[in-house]
């Protein structure tokens, strides 16, 4: 029996939510790298955030992020410098695990053999609390310091997200798919506040509609770096380099052609081809057609 559009993206949307609870290992690295970090550099906060977090994650590949609140004292001006050293102290406790690298704004561990094990740590400063959420100074990727607020991120997109029917999660779960399926170079952080920012405008969501309408959008503004949306200052960047870009554009370019003719198809009632065309832009992983 043929599915509907609606029917179809909801049941992808099932299949992208993480519904693995939390593994015993999982939750005694937590405790491991608490008290490691406690130990070394006097950590007086740690806290999940990032997608899982959030709700926003992808299945299979969305890792699992903390702050680590470390007074200024025990930081170091570079702050490439106090990631390797957070590094390092990590590297000896967790001796067993290979691959223990530095990704500003983070150390990551990957624990594990699935990305929600994979546990990435964000050494941070609590600067202030302004309008009741915290402000940290947090790695920049080029050896100094940034401004960053996990709760105010989390807030403004559930706001939008509650204005929305609850539909914006899901639609940020659709575009990071996208990114993951098909191994574009571009920020998960960086998209999930486009997707926030642009639905904000928005009056309803219709998801074949508004993911057609984003990747336009995304082309339009070719990946410009945005200011925070939720107040924080400083600006955020699509890509890591320039030739991340171009890839990143290219394919992005792909996604829209694949969007528009499956809007086409839908807008003729070809539903079936309609299917086709986005099971093409997620790499082959959108629910069948038929049940």
């Amino acid at each position: 029996m043929p599915r509907t559009l609606e029917q179809g993206f909801g049941d992808f949307h099932s299949k992208l939510k993480l519904v693995k609870t939390e593994s015993e290992a999982v939750k005694s690295h937590r405790s491991s790298i608490e008290t490691c970090l406690k130990n070394n550099f006097g950590m007086n906060r740690f806290f999940r955030t990032g997608s899982i977090g959030n709700g926003t994650n992808v299945n299979g590949f969305s890792d699992t992020d903390y702050f680590a609140g470390i007074h200024r004292e025990n930081l170091r001006d570079n702050s490439a410098t106090t990631l390797r050293q957070v590094k390092e102290v990590l590297e000896n406790r967790f001796s067993t695990t290979a691959g223990i690298r530095v990704d500003s704004p983070a150390v990551v561990i990957p624990f594990g053999t699935s990305a929600s094990e994979t546990t990435e740590i964000i050494p941070a400063d609590y600067l202030r609390t302004t309008s009741g959420v915290n402000i940290y100074d947090i790695p920049d990727g080029k050896g100094g310091w940034m401004q960053a607020s996990p709760k105010a991120h989390k807030d403004y997109v559930t706001d939008i997200n509650a204005k929305l029917s609850y539909k914006v999660k899901p639609l940020i779960r659709f575009v990071k798919a996208w990114k993951f399926y098909n191994n574009v170079p571009v920020s998960s952080f960086y998209l999930e506040m486009r997707v926030a920012k642009f639905a904000s405008s928005e009056t309803s969501i219709a998801y074949s509609i508004d993911l057609r309408s984003i990747f336009k959008h995304l082309v339009d503004i070719d990946l410009a770096a945005m200011n925070n949306p939720a107040g924080i200052p400083g600006s955020t960047q699509a890509c890591r380099s320039a030739a991340a870009k171009v890839e990143a554009m290219s394919k992005l370019n792909t996604a829209l052609r694949r969007a528009n003719n499956a809007r086409d198809c839908e807008s003729s009632g070809n539903i079936k081809d309609a299917f086709y065309w986005w099971n093409l832009l997620f790499d082959h992983n959108f629910t069948s057609y038929y049940y």
